[in-house]
């Protein structure tokens, strides 16, 4: 079996302008930052981003480098609304798609069974389908004859997610309360690619942990990137939590000073901004 490791600069040189990607994670939990400054190094543009965002969207949308976002929302959690994204919307600078979070998760689940679309009731009797005028329903073909939101697949050419720990194969382990949809993510994109704190032999990941945290299987995951911290300054349960300093830093100070600072050189150089803490 191959194995699948690679830099997170090989991994973005995978990718190209115009991609759809997905990226995992919840807001400003477990996600895979160190993924996305490799995109923001590599220079790629015109995307279409697929979150539930946090700090990925707004770097991305601040660098210019988002066309199109297809969210639920875009949050740093403990800061309510991700600031560098709300910038970019009230200039206009990147078209949006605003979904309820569960017609989000069944886009998602559409695309990994390969379907068109998926009915869902939420949306139903709610301004989605006002702000959405593209979206459909469908009528159940049985006795009940109920009205279903017809949520579309969310394909994606690529998906990055963040998890604990994998092996060189690309299984992949989550040790943390709450798996966040990375695994639809992986299964609703043509490529995958997960980055972890610590690769480690297959037969590690179940020595003392439950079968069930294997969240991410191999047939599904196209690379594997170990980055120690490489959620920073998002959590990543139970290693470590958000870095609240260093995220109301980041949320406070203008694009240009924060990318000057510490978006300018490769990932070593970021680690060296950063300190210790990632």
């Amino acid at each position: 079996m191959a194995d699948k490791t690679m830099s997170a600069d090989e991994m973005a040189g995978r990718l190209a302008d115009g991609m759809t990607l997905g990226i995992g994670g919840w807001g400003s939990r477990r996600k895979p930052m160190a993924l996305v400054r490799a995109v923001l190094r590599a220079g790629i543009g015109d995307l279409t981003i697929v979150s539930y965002g946090g700090p990925d969207v707004g770097m991305l949308v601040a660098a210019g480098r988002v066309r199109r976002l297809v969210a639920p929302f875009v949050t740093l959690d403990s800061i309510p609304l991700e600031p560098h994204y709300r910038a970019a919307r009230e200039r206009g600078g990147v078209e949006l798609t605003e979904i309820d979070e569960a017609m989000f998760m069944w886009g998602l689940r559409a695309a990994a069974h390969r379907l068109p679309f998926l009915p869902v009731r939420a949306g139903i009797g709610s301004d989605v389908m006002r702000v959405n005028p593209a979206l459909r329903t469908v009528t159940s073909p049985y006795d009940d004859g109920e009205t279903f939101v017809a949520v579309p697949a969310l394909r994606l050419d690529a998906a990055l997610v963040h998890v604990n720990r994998a092996d060189r194969l690309g299984n992949g382990q989550y040790l943390g309360p709450d798996p966040y949809f990375d695994d639809l993510f992986c299964e609703a994109a043509a490529t995958a690619y997960v980055s972890c704190e610590r690769i480690v032999g297959t037969a590690e990941l179940t020595k003392d942990a439950p079968p069930q945290t294997l969240l991410l299987k191999r047939h599904t995951v196209t690379g594997v990137v170990e980055a120690p911290h490489g959620a920073h300054f998002t959590s990543c349960a139970p290693d470590y939590g958000r870095d609240e300093d260093f995220q109301r830093m980041y949320a406070t100070t203008p694009w240009p000073e924060f990318a000057a600072r510490y978006l300018a050189g490769d990932e070593q150089a970021w680690r060296s901004a950063v300190g210790e803490g990632a």
